[in-house]
């Protein structure tokens, strides 16, 4: 069903269309968990160092998924808002087609550069067959990833988190199941884990659509409808490309990182493989929160209500704050616990880096989640330059600090950076926001 995020209590309305996305996330995170937790579990540990090894490179890719939801969904809930349906689906279709191009172009991309990049990045001999196995189906997957993330970027702007939120669920849980299935029943390796994703994403990414479509029949619009616009498709872009480049940089960054990483052999790579995704399933679930803040925000400005946007805000940092609380508190007192969790008999190393990861990382989530709350606001209000500049910042520092750090305190000196890198950025995140751009409403760049 489709909300109208302008009528009602903000935070009332912004929780309850947040909520739903908060666990819609959390599924989709189970997707990337359920490959590790089955190829450590049920391979061993050097299956688990390849797919977290590949998954740095697949996050590249993911970026690209995530700008082309966030640029199309900022739109049409801009549009949305506005009440200009006509357009609306307009943004849809020049979406659709554009994110086509594009997709054609990143799997060319991907299968021509996926070897020398896991060279680059220094990746072991004795896991280099799995991680480029693993990351080319993943490849092969990529139009699937990309219509799916536009399709719910859609569902969103139309203030809908809860088809996306079904549709999660249901294809996470046969993931899990699927990967077990090839795994132990198949005998297929990582290959298995790679391809029970595959399946499970293009089921969902066609329903999606489907259902996005049947959705339009509902909203009633005259004459003929373009099916592209130019000057649409520079609006999307504006939003678009942004975020591409904040997600694809950063992913670039945590390349190199994971490089760095690598030179202290395969037992840190598992234990970070493990620890990562424990990590980025807090910091994905707390991006999309912010990316529905983006929604609530673009739906008010486009109905010409910015008034409602700082308490908006608000409401989004309550709901990031509690949420945190027991995932800290789970991380610092049962890191152990859930690196076992992935590894039946994991190494001292690899059990070490995994707990150190998370008891470092951690308590700084109350930080980063607030900027990711004030960036949503930023992005629905399309100050795109400032938001760049604060993401910027978290990434550079991470890089050079995780390189500097690594020297005098091996590779806990990477884990520090990342503090550091957040606490930065969330400061002129915060500024940003308050400077009061947004304020104007007709004032969005």
């Amino acid at each position: 069903m489709n909300k109208d995020l302008t009528v009602g209590k903000p935070s009332i309305v912004l929780w309850k269309f947040c909520l739903p996305l908060f666990g819609s996330i959390i599924f989709q995170q189970l997707y990337n968990i359920a490959d590790s937790f089955v190829a450590g579990k049920f391979v061993g540990e050097d299956a688990l160092a390849a797919v977290g090894n590949s998954y740095e490179i697949t996050l590249i890719f993911i970026a690209f998924g995530f700008g082309c939801n966030i640029g199309c969904s900022v739109i049409v809930s801009r549009l949305f808002g506005a009440k200009q349906y006509k357009d609306l689906k307009t943004a849809v279709y020049t979406t659709l087609i554009a994110s086509s191009v594009l997709c054609a172009v990143l799997m060319i991309a991907g299968l021509l550069l996926g070897k020398p990049l896991l060279h680059l990045i220094h990746t072991p001999a004795n896991v280099f067959a799995d991680s480029w196995l693993y990351l080319k189906i993943y490849i092969w997957g990529l139009p699937f990833v990309l219509f799916y993330n536009v399709a719910t970027g859609i569902f969103s702007a139309l203030g809908d988190s809860r088809t996306p939120f079904i549709f999660l669920a249901c294809s996470s849980t046969a993931n899990i199941f699927m990967d077990i299935l090839f795994v132990t029943a198949f005998d297929m390796g990582v290959a298995g884990v790679a391809w029970a994703t595959f399946i499970c994403q293009g089921i969902s990414c066609i329903l999606a659509v489907m259902f996005v479509f049947k959705r339009f029949a509902g909203i009633k619009t005259e004459g003929k409808i373009p099916v592209f616009s130019w000057l649409l498709l520079k609006d999307i872009s504006v939003i678009a490309v942004p975020s591409i480049l904040q997600q694809s940089f950063i992913s670039v960054g945590n390349i190199i990182i994971q490089g760095i990483i690598n030179g202290f052999g395969s037992g840190v790579m598992a234990g970070y493989a493990a620890s990562v995704k424990l990590n980025n399933l807090v910091i994905t679930s707390l991006t999309t929160l912010g990316n529905g803040i983006s929604n609530f925000t673009a739906q008010n400005l486009g109905a010409e209500k910015p008034e409602r946007v700082k308490e908006g805000f608000r409401a989004g940092v309550k709901l990031v704050w509690i949420i945190c609380v027991p995932l800290v508190l789970l991380y610092l007192f049962a890191g152990k616990y859930l690196v076992y969790a992935f590894l039946d008999t994991p190494s001292e190393a690899a059990l070490s880096t995994g707990i150190t990861f998370l008891r470092i990382l951690s308590p700084f989530y109350f930080v980063v989640s607030l900027k990711l709350v004030s960036d949503g606001v930023l992005r629905g209000a399309g100050m795109m330059k400032k938001f760049m500049i604060a993401t910027f910042t978290d990434l550079i520092l991470r890089v050079v600090l995780a390189k500097a750090l690594s020297i005098p305190f091996a590779s806990t000196g990477i884990w520090l950076a990342w503090p550091i890198g957040w606490i930065i950025a969330t400061v002129m995140s915060v500024l940003f926001y308050n400077s009061g751009c947004w304020k104007n409403k007709n004032h969005y760049n």
